[in-house]
């Protein structure tokens, strides 16, 4: 009897789910079969239409975007000939939308700021449609200080309360700064039975981590977004609006495709690509004829996958499968599984000119990239903090409301006391001034907090912008290493190697900065140190015989007589290794003597045991770039290089500030 009970129940829970999946699918084809277009032809106006058409995110299912844009084009002609103002907004505001769904963000941003220069006559709702399709547009082209100032626009409107800069940071490669400020502004806001919400929160910080080439702990995070979201569009309880159901299964597409790209990354193929698979086809049908940057990165997932499986055939169709890509690196993985598709087949041309295809890309990139990303990343940094000063000083206001609020409730309550009870006016001042005190000491340190908190922030950030120029300096010491290798002339060589060690000397001082825990100085003993072993590392067939000592210790100059200085040197120690011991270095010496004191004036000393000057070194020094190198270093540091003769060589010295 017990056993029937229990099999009943099975029977009863499997046909509950047998018939919600059906009801599911009857309801996924009724929405297929809608026809969204015919519907907008037959409302009456252009505000009806527009309404319409932005609340109805699968209208593609039937009708390519390009025919909704003739028809749009039709009736903006129309009233353009009536003069009707409204609805020539409203069908430019489709027109733009329309744009960029199909991934011409050049064409719906012209039209959107278009719009945008009437803004102040528009109506809220309309003002936040624009906005938010200025700021996608921007996000795609990678104009973030427009992007910023949109988000600025939108803040003083009422339309958000906080300006996050996350996704701007992810889009400039700083994924771990963007996760940290995500899960900072998101999580408070995200509620327990929130289930979309919380998937787009773990999926988003996922993308984050497989980005930042954290497939395993990315891993997790999708699979928890891919429960949460089937919890979404599972929940019977909840009646769900066709836009809701929609925009659940584009999102249920895009954390399955990021699943299979962590396989992938794992180099799983044969996990990632069923998932792979899944996410094109949902994408297919519920995001049909808009233009997808996941349903592309999928595709050349896919591709990639069977190419490493060696299934060519497989890989071509996918290859082959009409697809543009829009982003950058899109394009360039696109080439680069071309490559390795014909080297495989043992085409070696077709193989070198998709290899040559992205050597031209990434050229074209790299010439301007790292000044462009080290000029947004510092517009959005001192927009952040911008913001956050803004947000303290809020804060503050509030904080010093508060104290005049309480202070003022306290004097009451001590009137109120000094009228009922006169005997206890000393007690209740004390406990007043306790109070108060206690009060005072909270305020302060939560101050404090939050200052010391922003100051962190600052010098990490400063501490980022010192190693991406250390960066840039080292990868401008490495095409002149190229090109010396690519020259023949012994001039140009030496040249080109003078060239290189100044690049490493001041790309020490960054390095030395971005180490430091003080970032206003740099310790000199231990710069003059690594700059020696950087030059004998250029001169590797001289110098390294040479007795050098330092005397340097404890000495800290900032960056403006740092750099001066490490130039000078870099220049005293590269002459002593070429000319002062021209036939054995093995009893060269070489003294470094470098002091500085608070209130007083520093002084520099350089000498070696070398031959020495030539007799005419006055004439040579006026044609020797190197020597007027160095006088006009030393007049930076406001002072005067000067030389002298010895028995055992020569020796530079100075005074300086």
């Amino acid at each position: 009897m017990k056993r029937n009970l229990i099999l009943n129940l099975i029977w009863s829970l499997l046909f509950s789910v047998y018939s919600f999946v059906v009801c599911a699918q009857q309801e996924d084809l009724s929405m297929q079969n809608e026809d969204y277009y015919k519907q907008f032809q037959e409302l009456e106006n252009g505000e009806l239409r527009t309404f319409f058409f932005f609340n109805t995110p699968n209208r593609y299912n039937q009708v390519s975007p390009y025919d909704w844009l003739d028809t749009v084009k039709v009736y903006l002609n129309s009233s353009e000939k009536t003069k009707d103002t409204a609805s020539i907004r409203n069908y430019q505001l489709i027109q733009s939308q329309i744009y960029y769904d199909l991934g011409n963000y050049q064409k719906s941003l012209a039209i959107s700021k278009s719009l945008y220069d009437n803004l102040d006559e528009l109506d809220m709702e309309l003002k936040k449609t624009i906005l938010d399709l200025l700021d996608d547009n921007y996000a795609k082209l990678q104009m973030f200080s427009n992007q910023i100032e949109v988000r600025r626009i939108k803040r003083e409107l009422g339309l958000t309360e906080n300006i996050a800069f996350y996704d701007i940071y992810a889009s400039l490669g700083q994924y771990r700064k963007a996760m940290t400020d995500y899960m900072t502004e998101e999580k408070k806001e995200l509620k327990d039975d929130d289930y979309y919400g919380q998937a787009i929160y773990n999926n988003t910080i996922g993308e984050y981590l497989r980005l930042d080439k954290s497939a395993p702990t990315a891993l997790s995070y999708f699979k928890k977004s891919e429960g949460l979201i089937q919890v979404f569009l599972s929940d019977v309880t909840n009646q769900r609006t066709d836009k809701e159901i929609t925009d659940g299964k584009i999102l249920k597409a895009i954390i399955i495709g990021n699943i299979g790209k962590c396989h992938l990354q794992l180099k799983e193929y044969e996990k990632a690509i069923p998932y792979l698979e899944e996410s094109r086809d949902i994408i297919k049908t519920f995001n049909k004829s808009k233009f997808s940057s996941d349903f592309i990165e999928n595709t050349l997932a896919l591709a990639d996958c069977y190419l490493k499986l060696d299934n060519f055939a497989k890989a071509t169709d996918y290859l082959s499968d009409d697809m543009t890509p829009v982003k950058t690196e899109n394009i360039l993985k696109r080439n680069r599984i071309y490559a390795d598709f014909y080297y495989k087949t043992g085409d070696f041309k077709n193989a070198t000119f998709y290899l040559k295809r992205n050597i031209k890309i990434r050229d074209s990139i790299d010439a301007q990239a790292s000044n462009i990303i080290n000029q947004q990343l510092t517009s959005v940094v001192a927009q952040d903090l911008e913001n956050s000063r803004k947000m303290m000083e809020m804060q503050k206001a509030e904080l010093e409301e508060s104290r005049k609020d309480i202070k003022a409730r306290d004097d009451k309550i001590s009137l109120v006391f000094v009228s009922l009870i006169f005997t206890l006016i000393g007690f209740a001042g004390l406990v007043y001034a306790y109070l108060k005190s206690i009060k005072n000491q909270r305020l302060i340190a939560e101050q404090k907090f939050i200052i010391e908190n922003a100051l962190v922030e600052k010098d990490s950030l400063l501490k980022e912008i010192h190693h991406r120029v250390k960066n840039n300096l080292q990868m401008v010491s490495s095409l002149l290493s190229l090109q010396t290798k690519n020259t023949t002339s012994k001039a140009a060589i030496e040249a080109l190697e003078e060239g290189k060690s100044r690049v490493k000397a001041m790309a020490l001082i960054h390095q030395k900065l971005y180490q430091n825990d003080d970032l206003s100085v740099i310790e000199m003993q231990g710069y003059i140190e690594s700059l020696i072993n950087s030059i004998q590392s250029v001169y590797k067939k001289g110098g390294h015989n040479i007795n050098i000592a330092i005397d340097a210790e404890g000495v800290e100059l900032d960056i403006d007589r740092a750099i001066p200085f490490g130039l000078i040197l870099n220049e005293l120690v590269s002459n002593s290794f070429k000319y002062a011991f021209p036939h054995d270095d093995s009893n060269g010496k070489i003294y470094i003597h470098l002091r500085k004191m608070v209130g007083k004036e520093g002084f520099f000393e350089y000498t070696d045991n070398g031959i020495g000057l030539p007799d005419d070194s006055e004439e040579r020094a006026k044609s020797s770039m190197g020597f007027r190198l160095m006088s006009r270093l030393a007049n930076q540091l406001q002072t005067t290089l000067n030389t002298d003769k010895t028995t055992d060589g020569v020796r530079f010295w100075f005074n300086f500030k």
